[in-house]
């Protein structure tokens, strides 16, 4: 593994950052092209972790659980799209989450409005999902990961707010956002969710996205917010005007 242990060893939060095509899925070329991000967020104590965006290696990313002394407990989906939990993208088939139920058997967490998306898209049956609102919680152990729903990329996209850190899947990059163009996207919906809906995160926080995206890995929201481009724009209109399609 290389560079994805972001916590120091003595702390009690665990959390991983694993680059699909790197530091999982070696040999995969679409995984190498689409530069996904896949996370770990887990109690040390307790040795509970849960998964957010399992695609492409399955198998590997319980390998990296299993070295560290951590086991699975649940998955936690930012939305619905093949490269984030497995599914059929342009005629490839991508490893996601029905492979990893195969594997362990886990609750995956979706946000309410994803979820029939995710069903179609993975075949994973409703009883397999826990449907949330934004705001609820899921724990790792002892450690306390926020829900939070920002719809503009898919109607369900979530982020995860833990510790300090903001795991904000496709709705916020380091530089850029999620597209708004595909099924399911609403321009007016992720200009709210990126000034609203996120704009109670503090600025120390540490933004991890979806994708690499930019030379860096992860930035402070303070810089994204200070650098960012789609975040310039200070009203609906003016964003709308710029990003909208």
């Amino acid at each position: 593994m290389s560079n994805v242990n972001t916590t120091p060893d003595d702390s009690r939060l665990y959390f991983r950052q694993l680059l699909a095509g790197r530091d999982i899925a070696r040999n995969d070329p679409i995984a190498r092209q689409m530069v996904n991000f896949v996370y770990l967020i887990g109690d040390r104590e307790t040795g509970d972790a849960v998964v957010v965006d399992p695609a492409y290696d399955t198998a590997g990313i319980l390998e990296v659980l299993a070295a560290d002394d951590m086991r699975l407990t649940g998955v936690l989906a930012t939305h619905y799209h093949p490269d984030h939990v497995g599914g059929d993208m342009m005629g490839h088939g991508i490893e996601g989450v029905a492979r990893l139920l195969e594997q362990v058997s886990v609750p995956i967490h979706v946000q309410a409005d994803e979820a029939p998306w995710v069903q179609r898209t993975t075949g994973v049956g409703e009883p397999d999902l826990v449907t949330h609102r934004s705001g609820d919680v899921v724990m790792a152990g002892g450690v306390a990961i926020e829900l939070i729903h920002t719809p503009g990329h898919t109607p369900g996209s979530q982020c995860f707010f833990v510790d300090g850190k903001l795991v904000a899947g496709d709705t916020l990059f380091l530089e850029g956002c999620g597209r708004t163009d595909l099924p399911g996207g609403d321009p007016v919906e992720m200009y709210h969710s990126l000034t609203g809906r996120l704009g109670r995160i503090p600025d120390d926080t540490v933004l991890f996205p979806g994708h690499l995206y930019s030379a860096e890995p992860s930035a402070t929201m303070g810089d994204t917010r200070r650098w960012n481009y789609v975040l310039a724009p200070k009203t609906e209109a003016e964003w709308l005007a710029m990003f909208s399609r």
